[in-house]
């Protein structure tokens, strides 16, 4: 994706099954929940770069000694710099004497992350502020264990102040922050209730003295009961982390399994993370080991390791987010490095097409580096074709006795299929520019061209992951790759036509920014069809006070006024690279939704590209962006 989006935070947990003297002793180290932790998350730092905050419990610690600890950070290199501070603690208590590492009791009880439970969280920020306050996890307090709850989450709820409207509605008076807030409320409240009628039931009608309350309370404490009551009004993405202080833990999903989840579960250890493969790498398991939550379920662990996975909430129709599999998670899953290649090589028949199947004056290449998988596959189906179609030719040329050097050399040399590495993007220079005002001339040296790799007159192939907003097209990449002056650039997108706006973890809900939307109004525009607008506009406004369940998509009628080339060929008009001089033809091939669906089956949800949203909120956020965009408005429509 050439274009900078902020997406899904990473989320991470360990639990030791056993006491920390187990792992002093087979892995070495009493610091070994920490440092998988650390490993785990580290393995999904593609996932968030706008903070990172860890939180620990440690069970069974003595009266008047602290349980639940947490750090977080809002810096850019946040979890390098929390867990160096936290291990620099560690080592200095070391050097004092007061740890003693091959004493793990003494470990558990002076270092603040030395106990058995871990949470860890990565975070791109798509709402609040970037500071410490708004990092994962998130902390709400009790001198009860049982009532302390600490929370992280991969995820984004579209009706957060629907949420705290019911929490004053019950007397309280919650924080407006963001929506993790909300959440962690909405648990929290719902989690001293089940305490207090359980506490209640113990003293009023059992007759039981304070001492004896606590530990029955942690047995009892129905975590599925309190996650029930909770969600069944949220509405959104969630992948969720829950530490309750008495050392019980639960993992949460939304019913259309919209966020990844999965986990790892052995004698040693229970393990959850956003990415399949950074489980795999960090605890050395296979694929088969993973498992997959399923949409709607909690996984629950209580404190003494007993294991339930629940309904929370009845499942709904798969729509796990189609942009995981074609840029976000990290290419090495399995799966998710064949479903590149199988979208990559989807864009043979289409970029052929437009290049006039002219192998012998065609280079194809890819930006930006996330895009590479993809091209292999566009690249491998090239060559799987030209060896076919070669093949034929050959055989046909031997039997009607046509066959000689000369047809050999064409068709063996002059059309062999030609791959460069065309574009190199400088990392160092695009994070030094992103604070400057300046930012549209510098940004265009984000990129630089390999000289000599391609010739005047040549078609240039570039596989992209997805056209958002286009404006690192425009501003740089388009203007480095005319400058060999390649007869004609393709920019092939994996993901279809971006339409529609992301509510459920994407930072991408303003319509106007879009580079497909700015098309259809150009073509509104230019074709006389400003009365749609309007139209479009007064429904939105008509139905914006209705509950969402009740809203449509009318935006939708904006593109059915368009075909997909016309919006194509508009998109390549609005981005074409002028200022550089450059003379030749510009086409932007995009995915198609069948394809999609064919590359990636098991991840359906494409609301971004269709409209058709999972929840009742998608609706209701397009509504609210559209009005955003006539009204001329900027800001996040949820």
């Amino acid at each position: 994706m050439s274009d900078s989006l902020k997406h899904e935070c990473g989320i991470a947990l360990v639990r030791l099954l056993k006491p920390l003297a187990y792992y002093e002793q087979k892995q070495g180290t009493p610091l070994y929940g920490f440092n998988q932790l650390f490993l785990l998350m580290e393995k999904q730092h593609n996932r968030g770069q706008d903070g990172a905050g860890i939180g620990c419990v440690k069970r069974n610690m003595p009266h008047g000694e602290a349980f639940m600890f947490r750090d977080r950070d809002p810096t850019a290199q946040a979890l390098t710099e929390v867990f160096t501070r936290n291990l620099e603690a560690y080592d200095e208590k070391v050097r004092s004497g007061v740890i003693i590492p091959e004493f793990p009791e003494t470990v558990k009880t002076h270092f603040d992350f030395g106990g058995e439970i871990l949470l860890g969280h990565l975070r791109y920020g798509t709402s609040g502020n970037l500071d410490a306050s708004s990092c994962h996890p998130y902390f709400r307090k009790s001198i009860w264990p049982t009532r302390n709850l600490m929370l992280a989450g991969n995820f984004n709820i579209t009706n957060s102040s629907e949420l705290n409207t019911s929490l004053v509605n019950r007397g309280a008076h919650p924080i407006f922050s963001t929506d993790t807030q909300s959440i962690l409320e909405e648990i929290g409240f719902w989690l001293d209730e089940e305490h207090t009628e359980i506490y209640h039931e113990l003293r009023d009608k059992d007759g039981l003295s304070g001492a004896e309350i606590p530990p029955i309370i942690s047995q009892r404490l129905d975590v599925a009961k309190i996650l029930r009551r909770a969600s069944k009004n949220w509405d959104g993405a969630y992948a969720l982390i829950g530490l309750i202080g008495n050392g019980d833990l639960f993992v949460l999903r939304d019913p259309n399994g919209i966020r990844p989840c999965f986990y790892i579960h052995n004698e040693d250890v229970f393990a959850v993370a956003s990415e399949r493969a950074a489980l795999m790498t960090i605890f050395g398991v296979e694929q088969s080991e993973v498992k997959e939550l399923t949409p709607g379920h909690a996984f629950i662990m209580k404190d003494d390791g007993a294991v339930t996975i629940e309904e929370i909430n009845p499942p709904k129709p798969k729509k796990h987010c189609s942009f995981e599999r074609i840029y976000f998670s990290r290419g090495n899953d399995p799966e998710i490095y064949a479903e590149r290649k199988a979208l990559g090589a989807a864009l043979y028949d289409q970029v052929m097409d437009v290049v006039e199947r002219d192998l012998e004056h065609t280079v194809f290449s890819f930006i930006p580096n996330t895009a590479e998988v993809a091209f292999y596959g566009l690249i491998h189906e090239v060559y799987r074709r030209w060896r076919d179609d070669t093949r034929n030719t050959i055989l046909a040329a031997a039997k009607n006795g046509t066959l000689d050097e000369k047809l050999l050399d064409r068709l063996l040399i002059d059309s062999w299929p030609r791959s460069e590495k065309v574009a190199h993007k400088d990392i160092k220079l695009r994070t030094f520019i992103s604070a400057e005002k300046n930012r549209t001339k510098l940004a265009s040296h984000v990129y630089d061209i390999s000289y000599g790799a391609i010739s005047s007159g040549d078609n240039l192939v570039v596989v992209d992951d997805s056209i958002v907003r286009g404006t690192t097209l425009r501003q740089s990449i388009l203007r480095i790759l005319a400058r060999p002056n390649p007869r004609r650039i393709v920019i092939a997108s994996t993901a279809p036509q971006i339409r529609y706006p992301d509510c459920y973890g994407i930072d991408m809900s303003e319509m106007g920014k879009f580079l497909i939307f700015q098309s259809a109004v150009a073509l509104c525009k230019e074709r006389g069809r400003n009365e749609l607008l309007r139209e479009v506009y007064a429904d939105c406004i008509s139905q914006a006070k209705k509950p969402a369940a009740e809203m449509v998509n009318h935006v939708g009628r904006i593109y059915a006024a368009f075909s997909e080339e016309d919006l194509s060929r508009k998109a390549a008009e609005l981005v074409f690279p002028r200022q550089s001089g450059w003379q030749g033809e510009l086409v932007l091939v995009f995915q198609s939704i069948e394809n999609l669906h064919k590359s990636c089956p098991t991840s359906l949800g494409d609301w971004y590209f269709t409209g058709d949203y999972p929840t009742p909120g998608g609706y209701a956020t397009l509504n609210r962006a559209y009005i955003n965009f006539f009204e001329n408005r900027d800001g996040r429509a949820y």
